[in-house]
C-alpha cells in the first residue's frame, strides 16, 4: 500500500497542476496569441496581477498594519477595505514567500509565494475532493470525477491559477464536512475555523451544521411533552463553536489594527449582499454593469437542483450547506456570481454523480476542454489590477 501511495499522489499532482501550467505557458513564454486570442506582453506579471491577488500580498506583508499599508502601497483604496480579505491565505503566502525570498531573493519572493500557495491549496482541495467523492461513487469513477473537478467550470480553473483564496477555502470546507459526516467534530471544527479565517462565508458552514444537527429533532420537540429530545441531541458537536469563535477572534484583531471591531462591515463597496433578492439583475449596480445576465438563472437552477437531489439521497450535511449557500447567493449582487458559488461546487458533483460518469457526458466534457481553456486564457488576460510599481510586492 505504501508503495502505491507515491504513484497515486503523483497522479493527483498531475491532475491538479497540468491544467494550471497549461494556462501559464502562453504568459511565461510571452506567446503573442493562442488561436487568435491576444496574450498580454507582461508575461507572468499578468497572472500575478489578476484580481485580488496583489491585495492578499499587501496583507501578507503588513498583517493589516495601517501605517505600513499607507506607506508601502499605492492602491487607491481605504485601508479598511483590506478587512474584507481574511488572514489565513495571506498567512500562508507570508510563510511560503518568506522562505522563497530567503533562498532566492526578490527573484521569487512574495509574488511567486502567492502563486505557489494557490497551487498547494489546489492540490489539497483536489485531494480532499478525491477522498470525499470516493465514499459515494464506484472506485472506477473516482479518477474521472476528480479530473473533471480540476478543470470545470472554467471559473474554478481560473481561481486555481492565480492569487486566490478560493481553492484553500473550498478544500477546508470539504475537509470539514468530510470529518463532520464521520462525527469527528473536533477535526471538523478545526478545518471549519480555518475556512472561516480564509473567507467570510465560512460562517455559513456553521449555520448549515446547526441545521443538520437540529432539524432531525424537530418532530421530537413537537410530539413530546418532555424535554427528552435534549438528551438525544448531538451535544458532543460543541467543538463546532470554534467556527464563530474564530470569526469573533478575527474581529478583535481588527479592533487592534483598524480600531474598529466591525471593520469588515465598514470595508466599503465590498459586501455585495442586497435586499430584496435577485438584485444582480439590476444592471445599474456598480458590480454588475451589464444586462447580459441570463446564465445567472442557470447557476441558480443547478445549485437548487443539487440541493434537492442531495436531500433525496440523504446527504444531509452537504444538502444543508448547499441550501444555506444558495439562499445567500440569491442576495449577492455581483457579476462574478459563479466565483461566489464555488464553495458548493463539490456538492453539485456529488448530486449529479450518476449523470457525470456516463459515457456521453465524458465525451462532451472532453470536447468542452477547448472552450474552457480559451475562456480561461481570455479571462486571465483581462482581469488584471493596475500595478505600476512591483517593488513593494516582492
Amino acid at each position: 500500500m505504501l508503495k502505491r501511495l507515491p504513484k497515486k499522489f503523483g497522479l493527483l499532482l498531475l491532475i491538479s497542476l497540468i491544467p494550471t501550467l497549461a494556462l501559464w505557458i502562453p504568459f511565461y513564454f510571452r506567446i503573442p496569441n493562442v488561436m487568435g486570442i491576444p496574450v498580454p506582453e507582461n508575461g507572468m506579471a499578468t497572472i500575478i496581477a489578476n484580481y485580488d491577488g496583489p491585495l492578499y500580498i499587501v496583507i501578507a506583508k503588513t498583517f493589516y498594519n495601517v501605517s505600513l499599508i499607507k506607506e508601502s502601497f499605492s492602491f487607491p483604496l481605504p485601508v479598511q477595505y483590506y478587512a474584507a480579505h481574511f488572514p489565513f491565505y495571506p498567512a500562508l503566502i507570508f510563510l511560503i514567500g518568506s522562505g522563497l525570498k530567503a533562498v532566492f531573493g526578490n527573484a521569487l519572493g512574495f509574488t511567486w509565494g502567492m502563486l505557489i500557495t494557490t497551487l498547494i491549496s489546489s492540490v489539497f482541495c483536489i485531494w480532499m475532493f478525491k477522498r470525499y467523492i470516493a465514499l459515494h461513487v464506484d472506485k472506477k469513477d473516482v479518477l474521472w470525477l476528480t479530473f473533471l473537478f480540476a478543470v470545470f467550470p472554467a471559473r474554478w480553473l481560473i481561481v486555481r491559477s492565480v492569487g486566490s483564496p478560493e481553492p484553500l477555502f473550498v478544500g477546508l470546507i470539504l475537509a470539514s464536512i468530510f470529518y463532520f459526516e464521520k462525527k469527528n467534530y473536533l477535526i471538523a471544527a478545526i478545518f471549519g475555523a480555518l475556512a472561516q479565517l480564509t473567507k467570510s462565508p465560512g460562517i455559513l458552514l456553521f449555520v448549515a451544521y446547526g441545521l443538520a444537527l437540529f432539524i432531525p429533532h424537530v418532530k421530537k420537540i413537537g410530539n413530546s411533552r418532555t424535554f427528552a429530545w435534549i438528551k438525544s441531541f448531538e451535544w458532543k458537536a460543541y467543538p463546532l463553536l470554534l467556527i464563530p469563535i474564530s470569526l469573533i477572534g478575527l474581529f478583535f484583531v481588527y479592533q487592534y489594527t483598524f480600531s474598529d471591531f466591525l471593520a469588515y462591515f465598514h470595508s466599503g463597496d465590498n459586501i455585495h449582499l442586497l435586499f430584496p433578492p435577485f438584485q444582480i439583475f439590476n444592471y445599474s449596480q456598480s458590480w454588475v454593469g451589464t444586462f447580459w445576465l441570463e446564465e445567472i438563472i442557470f447557476v441558480y437552477l443547478f445549485i437548487a437542483l443539487a440541493a434537492i437531489k442531495l436531500f433525496k439521497n440523504k446527504h444531509i450535511a452537504p444538502a444543508m450547506f448547499t441550501t444555506v449557500f444558495f439562499i445567500s447567493i440569491i442576495f449577492v449582487s455581483h457579476r462574478d456570481i459563479i466565483r461566489y458559488a464555488l464553495p458548493v461546487l463539490p456538492y453539485i458533483y456529488l448530486a449529479f454523480k450518476k449523470e457525470l460518469v456516463s459515457k456521453e457526458v465524458k465525451y462532451l466534457f472532453m470536447f468542452l476542454l477547448i472552450p474552457v481553456y480559451l475562456f480561461s486564457l481570455a479571462y486571465l488576460s483581462n482581469n488584471v489590477m493596475p500595478v505600476s510599481d512591483w517593488s513593494p510586492f516582492l
